[in-house]
């Protein structure tokens, strides 16, 4: 089989595991430009031994890139070489040998309640895009959606009766995730009077819907964030993940088991959900320092 064809059903596979567009580009760009590194060496992405790997590794190092985008490229590697282990493609692993760089993780930007509040409550609920924007911004905080999740909802997703959402997260892994009383509300409201406005005559099995009845994108919903961070005066950077890194910090602030945080972001590895530990302990000594007389 062709390199092309090859790398062409490693991204059917990506695609079929739920993965986000961007990561997808992201690994292809990884192996095309380790695939343009073993040509130079008149080798190929099935030929290819253990040590031509780490040089791949130790050139990208010496171009300056920084541990984060190299351990990205490790893993794109990883998970392309396991995919064709899995397909017969090869019968020796090369990539199992390789380690991700020791990186410290930098601890994400998290809102206060109030900031929060801010953010949310500065949505229009007068106009049908205003219901909409509401129902956006409770979502993402009252049940710790990724935007991705949150724009491919469908309509029939909602359990309004039950007070749940049925998610398809990554790798197509289905989870139920409650939603709160102020949520309830502005989901009633937007499909009372704002969801019916914007359709207007059209049909839509999707819940959150662009201006013109179809789906809204990323940049979009970005846009509209930054618009109403700016009226709420809030200077920190905030995207549509920092209302999940919120979600998940307030919970374990209030007192909530890490497991059931862990099932409800979605994570398959607890230690992804453990971050949240961590800026838990950093608001304690911040806390601590702020208010303690001998700190």
């Amino acid at each position: 089989m062709s390199e092309n064809n090859i790398l062409n059903n490693f991204q059917n596979h990506l695609i079929a595991e739920g993965d986000e567009l961007a990561t997808i580009r992201a690994y292809c760009y990884d192996l095309k430009q380790l695939n343009t590194f073993l040509k130079q060496r008149k080798q190929n992405l099935i030929s290819v031994a253990v040590r031509d790997l780490r040089d791949f590794i130790h050139t990208i190092f010496d171009m300056g890139l920084s541990p984060v985008s190299i351990n990205r490229k490790i893993s794109s590697i990883k998970t392309f070489y396991r995919f064709l282990l899995r397909n017969k493609e090869i019968s020796v692993n090369p990539a199992e040998e390789l380690e991700l760089l020791k990186v410290r993780r930098k601890l994400p930007v998290i809102l206060s309640i109030d900031e929060v509040s801010a953010i949310v409550e500065s949505a229009d609920e007068k106009t049908p895009l205003g219901l909409r924007n509401r129902v956006c911004l409770e979502l993402l905080y009252s049940s710790g959606l990724r935007i991705s999740e949150l724009l491919n909802m469908k309509l029939s997703d909602v359990k309004m009766s039950e007070d749940l959402l049925s998610i398809i997260g990554k790798g197509n892994k289905q989870r139920l995730v409650p939603f709160g009383k102020r949520a309830k509300r502005a989901i009633d409201d937007y499909l009372d009077l704002g969801r019916p406005s914007i359709l207007k005559t059209r049909s839509s099995s999707l819940l959150i819907l662009n201006a013109r009845g179809g789906r809204l994108s990323r940049m979009g919903f970005s846009k509209i964030l930054r618009k109403y961070r700016i009226k709420s005066g809030i200077g920190k950077r905030v995207t549509p993940h920092t209302f999940r890194h919120s979600f998940a910090t307030h919970l374990l602030e209030g007192g909530a088991d890490l497991r059931v945080v862990q099932e409800l972001l979605g994570h398959a590895d607890i230690s992804t959900t453990q971050i949240y530990t961590h800026i838990d302990r950093e608001y304690l000594k911040e806390v601590h320092r702020s208010y303690h007389p001998r700190a």
